[in-house]
């Protein structure tokens, strides 16, 4: 329950007398330096470096020679509009599936979106691949903003009217949600400094985006519908909900959702601020403006990662309700053409998705497709919020499942990857962590992140060591 979330946020925050913001190194690389909570007072400070270790599940260890390609992944941004009334962030008090309806960091998305960008730009990749949930509700405006923030120039985070207008107001005597202005620890003037112009500086890399159920789907579990539309452009905000609405004991459908919303918001409403930028967005439209050229309802799509290396992207949200991946029969015949042609050019192979293929709905006939392709060294994906990294072994060698953590919950990292070839002949593929930049904004939102009961350092999403920084060699 948030009140008890309140209380250890309280207790922690005393303990460690307010957030210090700690900066990395220019590079946030954490071979070089890491964040740690040395003493167990909630805050973070400077540590060490962590190693890259050795994965030999699939092949020998071999040192390196020379790198092939370098790469990174930056996944979950959740750029939201937490202003919007289409935002429902009492949800939380329901349980699943909305278990992280509000973030005590949640207004200060887009900078930390930003602090990303430049420290990946440090690391100099080839290209990036943005794996999804890229924005949070399916709204005009947060992908203006999260657009803005990937591709350089004045971002403009705020929505309605100047200033902040929501659930962490200091007048909110609501103990659910934390209060910046008033609450330990105080920040006072947060809020309404998340609202301000800014300049992003912009990936200095191509980026190429996948396709989440944040994209798509309003809080990333429900499609837009006549309704919600509605609600999202329209001046009243549930501020308090019927006493007797009842706990989902499924994910809500359309239908579902437009027979709640008949007589109007159920329960307690206030007057906001309205804005025509917070339409939600139909798919084909979203994908077009995230990638330009698109055709087709599903984003689905091959690159050049480096020479003799291509990336492959599946979108596997789903287009009418509920936030697990799906893999469609014509995804896996356009993986089987792309991996052949992959092959036939000599090249290697990284496949990326939103959600996991192992835990899709045909997924693991997806993953028997790749299975079938020694030119596959790795499938790629987010969602989770979670650091990961397991083999996949198959008659021809295998390949690597890697998971990467999100911007929107602790640790707030990014990925990055080096391909190398061994002093044996072989490959290895290279990863490792990347922290934000931070700043007066993107630095009160990772101290926020790492005591969160939610999303943050209790939930264990940084991994272990071997899922964040490794060596995973190849067959």
């Amino acid at each position: 329950m948030r009140r008890a979330w309140l209380v250890v946020l309280v207790l922690l925050a005393v303990a460690a007398g307010g957030c210090r913001e700690q900066r990395q190194p220019a590079s946030g690389s954490t071979l070089d330096a890491t964040l740690i909570d040395r003493d167990g007072d909630a805050a973070l400070e400077p540590g060490p470096g962590e190693r890259l270790i050795d994965r030999t599940e699939l092949a020998a260890r071999s040192p390196a020679r020379r790198e092939l390609a370098r790469f990174a992944q930056l996944s979950d941004a959740h750029v939201r509009d937490e202003e919007s009334p289409a935002r429902l962030p009492f949800l939380d008090r329901l349980g699943a599936p909305f278990t992280a309806a509000f973030r005590p960091q949640e207004a200060l998305s887009p900078a930390v979106l930003d602090a990303a960008v430049r420290s990946l730009n440090a690391s100099r990749p080839q290209a990036v691949v943005v794996t999804g949930d890229l924005i949070d509700s399916a709204q005009g405006n947060e992908l203006e903003q999260a657009l803005a923030v990937l591709r350089g120039g004045w971002v403009d985070p705020d929505s309605g009217a100047p200033g902040y207008s929501g659930v962490q107001l200091a007048g909110n005597a609501d103990p659910s949600y934390y209060r910046p202005d008033v609450d330990p620890p105080r920040h006072p003037g947060l809020l309404d400094r998340g609202q301000r112009r800014f300049r992003a500086a912009g990936l200095r890399a191509p980026w190429y985006p996948v396709i989440g159920n944040h994209e798509v789907l309003v809080q990333g579990v429900v499609a837009p519908t006549p309704r919600l539309r509605s609600v999202a452009v329209g001046s009243r905000v549930l501020a308090r909900p019927d006493a007797d609405l009842p706990a989902p004991d499924r994910e809500p459908t359309p239908a579902l959702v437009d027979r709640l919303l008949a007589g109007g918001l159920p329960g307690e409403t206030v007057r906001t601020p309205p804005d025509g930028g917070r339409r939600q967005l139909a798919p084909r439209e979203l994908i077009g403006r995230l990638r330009p050229g698109a055709r087709g309802p599903l984003l689905d799509y091959s690159f050049e990662l480096a020479p003799r290396l291509r990336g492959i992207v599946l979108d596997l949200a789903r287009r009418d309700s509920g936030a697990s991946g799906l893999v469609r029969a014509s995804q896996r015949r356009f993986l089987e053409r792309e991996l052949r042609r992959t092959e036939a050019a000599g090249a290697l192979a990284v496949v990326f998705s939103h959600q996991p293929l192992a835990t899709s709905a045909g997924g693991e006939r997806a993953l028997r497709v790749l299975d079938r392709h020694p030119s596959v060294i790795a499938a790629v994906s987010g969602h989770t919020h979670r650091n990961s990294i397991a083999p996949r072994r198959t008659a021809g060698g295998g390949y690597w499942l890697v998971g990467t953590s999100s911007l929107a919950d602790h640790p707030q990292q990014t990925r990055a990857f080096r391909l190398v070839e061994t002093a044996s002949g072989g490959r290895a593929l290279e990863t490792w962590m990347v922290d934000h930049a931070g700043g007066p904004l993107a630095g009160p939102a990772r101290e926020l992140a790492f005591i969160d009961a939610q999303g943050g350092r209790p939930a264990g999403n940084a991994g272990a060591a071997g899922d964040r920084n490794a060596r995973l060699f190849l067959p």
